[in-house]
């Protein structure tokens, strides 16, 4: 299997889980040696990291992280919960500030970072404004927002202005996350598992139907990216596996 899927605009497409675990059920795909995500970056280009989400990491961790994966390889960081679901996006300079330090140990396999705002925070233009300035002083890769709250249809203008992607989520949680937003520049899939969240595997047809939207995409020269977070079972692994085989025909 391929490390990386490239189109024939030489653009590539970064299909991955939410972490790096490798269950028994897919064991036999990876190698017998190294460490899991030694095993899992052989066989895919990317991975989201959710445990920043709920605690820091040391520079040194990730920087031990982008040395033990392929050079092409790329990591997706979550935002911590102290900035999105406790402090709201409100005075966040030093949070940030010590987060994006840490995560940038992994240098140029920092691929783009990931913002999921809780169900309750509701749109507000000046607030989500402030926290993009103060953002993108810091940190200028690419961001991804998941936001969860219907107010969010109306924050598109804003998150062109300051390149900010929408993801595409699958299952749905606005009347706008069907399908990439924002930015056109990067597009960012993440699906949950449907109809049970974080469980149900997606079938073939699916995944075929997804391979053409993402070479559609990345020929049009968007930066894609597939993220499977359905984990709870198992199903995010072999999901991602038969996408980049899809993609690799």
């Amino acid at each position: 299997m391929p490390l990386a899927q490239t189109t024939s605009t030489h653009q590539t497409i970064f299909i991955g889980c939410a972490g790096w675990t490798v269950g028994r059920e897919q064991a036999a795909t990876f190698p017998e040696e190294g460490t899991h995500l030694q095993r899992y970056a052989s066989q895919l280009n990317c991975v989201e990291i959710n445990s920043s989400f709920y605690r820091p990491h040391r520079h040194s961790t990730y920087a031990r992280w982008a040395d033990s994966v392929p050079k092409a390889f790329r990591f997706c960081v979550k935002v911590p919960r102290q900035i999105t679901h406790e402090r709201r996006l409100v005075d966040c300079e030093e949070a940030l500030q010590a987060f994006i330090g840490q995560c940038t140990g992994l240098g140029e396999r920092l691929g783009c970072m990931l913002l999921q705002l809780p169900p309750s925070l509701a749109f507000d233009e000046v607030v989500a404004e402030s926290f993009f300035i103060t953002l993108k002083q810091q940190y200028k890769g690419p961001v991804i927002v998941e936001p969860r709250h219907e107010s969010w249809v109306h924050a598109t203008s804003l998150l062109m202005a300051y390149q900010i992607a929408q993801a595409a989520v699958d299952p749905s949680r606005l009347s706008t996350d069907t399908s990439p937003a924002g930015t056109s520049e990067v597009q960012y899939w993440r699906l949950h598992g449907s109809p049970r969240i974080y469980h149900s595997a997606y079938d073939l047809p699916y995944l075929e139907t997804l391979a053409r939207k993402l070479q559609i995409t990345t020929a049009e020269g968007a930066m894609v990216w597939c993220i499977f977070d359905n984990t709870a079972s198992g199903a995010a692994l072999r999901n991602a596996l038969e996408l980049s085989a899809l993609l690799s025909k």
